[in-house]
């Protein structure tokens, strides 16, 4: 391998990630023993969450590419597991341009492979963590257009950002840098809703290296400060949607939400 060759991407098998475990959890084969062993260990609530996350995605992506929005920048991505955003919004809006963002290296071995966009539009992905927001934001502006509307999506990430890290900041930041008409899709795990499973699931991931800071509504809700809530509001997973068929009614530690920033 000479000098200009680029290096393979470092994967720590030691240690379990998020982005392995929520694949384990929603059933894929791109993780390893260490990540396996905290997803065993999670009570059957953890998959449904996963799945729920997952369908929110997948219905508030697709409702705002039919607002007309064709820009995304989704930090927290994951393992690709089809049908990603792109494809979603590129259904509808072939032109449609997506940024994905995660900081697992694995994320960025399949991202190459499996995050194609539609000819007409574009994907583009960077390995990069949501605390350096300052990299991503560097990267996507050579490809999406900050004096148009962006939809950013911050899937089921912000708890593992706890308090002591500005989790609220980090979101304020992000979104003070889009223009009016974008919007914000976040989903996040209660604390409040069913507290000794929140309990039992932070102590898990602890017990694999991750730390998690699951939070009340009220403290969810401080992440859409300033921003035009879109019915229903803040919700739980299943519970947000825009169009019918309605979802099947289930119980559910996510909250979720999409607003519009003025």
């Amino acid at each position: 391998m000479t000098a200009d060759t680029p290096q393979p991407p470092r994967i720590d098998t030691g240690k379990a990630h998020p982005a392995r475990v929520y694949d384990w959890l929603l059933g894929g084969k791109d993780n390893y023993p260490v990540d396996e062993a905290v997803g065993e260990k999670l009570p059957p609530e953890a998959r449904a969450a996963a799945r729920q996350n997952r369908q929110f995605m997948h219905r508030a992506a697709a409702w705002l590419a039919a607002q007309g929005i064709d820009q995304f920048l989704d930090i927290g991505t994951g393992i690709p597991t089809e049908p990603n955003l792109h494809q979603i919004v590129q259904r509808s809006v072939p032109t449609a341009k997506v940024v994905y963002t995660d900081n697992d290296p694995i994320v960025l071995r399949h991202a190459e492979a499996l995050l194609i966009s539609h000819p007409e539009g574009a994907t583009d992905y960077i390995e990069a963590d949501v605390r350096r927001p300052d990299t991503i934001l560097e990267h996507a502006r050579a490809v999406l257009d900050f004096d148009r509307p962006i939809a950013l999506s911050l899937i089921a990430l912000m708890h593992f950002i706890p308090d002591g890290q500005d989790a609220h900041g980090i979101v304020r930041n992000l979104v003070a840098t889009l223009p009016s008409g974008s919007h914000l899709v976040l989903s996040h795990a209660a604390s409040d809703l069913y507290p000794e499973l929140a309990e039992q699931v932070t102590a898990e991931y602890a017990k694999g290296g991750i730390q998690l800071g699951f939070r009340t509504r009220s403290e969810v809700s401080r992440f859409f400060d300033g921003l035009d809530l879109i019915d229903p509001g803040l919700v739980t997973a299943p519970e947000w949607f825009r169009t019918i068929p309605a979802p099947a009614a289930e119980d559910s530690g996510i909250y979720a939400a999409v607003a519009r920033i003025p």
